[in-house]
C-alpha cells in the first residue's frame, strides 16, 4: 500500500499550490537558505533536545547530532534548489527521509512542532532581513510539503506491517480504522 513518491510529490504540489513562481523564488534565494540552514538546524535540534524522549534518541550515539545538522543543512539547501526542479529525484529523497524518520523513531508528535519552530525561526530572518512574503510564502509550502512526506511514511509504513503481518486487504483495514474511529 506504499505510495508512489513522484505521483504524491505531483498532488502535494497541486494541493499546496506550489508552482513555478514559488519554485522561481526559491531557487533565487538558494544561497540565502544555503546561509541561514545551520542556524535554523540548530534551532530544531536545540528544540528537539528540550524533549526527553528525544534527547535520548539524538545522543544515543557519539556524534549523531553532529552528522544530523549536516543532513539538516543539506536538506534545508535542496528545499531551495529543488535538486530536480522538485521532479522524481526530489520526491525520492524526500520518501526516504521520512523513511529514516520512522526506522530512527523520530514521531511525527515530535517533527511537526520541530517544523514549526524551524518555520517560526525563518520567519524572523525573513522580517528581520527584509525579505519578501512571496519568500515567505513560497517556503512555507514547500516545508508543508516535506512535513507531509514524513507523515505519509509513518501511515504507509505502519499499514504496510499490518497487512503483511495479518494478510488483510488494504480495504479491510480502511475499514476496521474508519469504525474504530467511529468509536473513539
Amino acid at each position: 500500500m506504499s505510495i508512489e513518491p513522484s505521483a504524491f510529490m505531483k498532488t502535494l504540489v497541486k494541493r499546496f499550490d506550489f508552482h513555478e513562481n514559488d519554485q522561481s523564488t526559491l531557487k533565487a534565494n538558494a544561497d540565502w537558505g544555503l546561509e541561514i540552514a545551520a542556524e535554523m538546524a540548530d534551532h530544531f535540534y536545540a528544540y528537539l533536545g528540550r524533549d526527553e524522549e528525544m534527547n535520548a534518541v539524538l545522543n544515543e550515539t557519539e556524534g549523531r547530532v553532529h552528522r544530523l545538522k549536516q543532513t539538516f543543512v543539506t536538506w534545508f539547501h535542496e528545499m531551495f534548489t529543488g535538486i530536480d526542479h522538485w521532479g522524481d529525484d526530489y520526491a525520492e529523497r524526500r520518501w526516504k527521509i521520512g523513511l529514516v524518520h520512522v526506522k530512527v523513531g523520530i514521531q511525527p508528535q515530535h517533527i511537526v512542532p520541530a517544523m514549526a519552530t524551524v518555520v517560526n525561526e525563518v520567519g524572523k530572518k525573513l522580517k528581520a532581513q527584509e525579505k519578501s512574503e512571496e519568500l515567505k510564502d513560497a517556503l512555507g509550502k514547500i516545508c508543508m510539503i516535506d512535513l507531509a512526506f514524513i507523515e505519509q511514511s509513518y501511515i504507509d509504513v505502519a499499514t504496510t506491517a499490518v497487512l503483511r503481518e495479518t494478510g488483510w486487504s488494504a480495504a479491510l483495514f480502511k475499514r476496521l480504522v474508519t469504525k474504530g474511529a467511529e468509536s473513539m
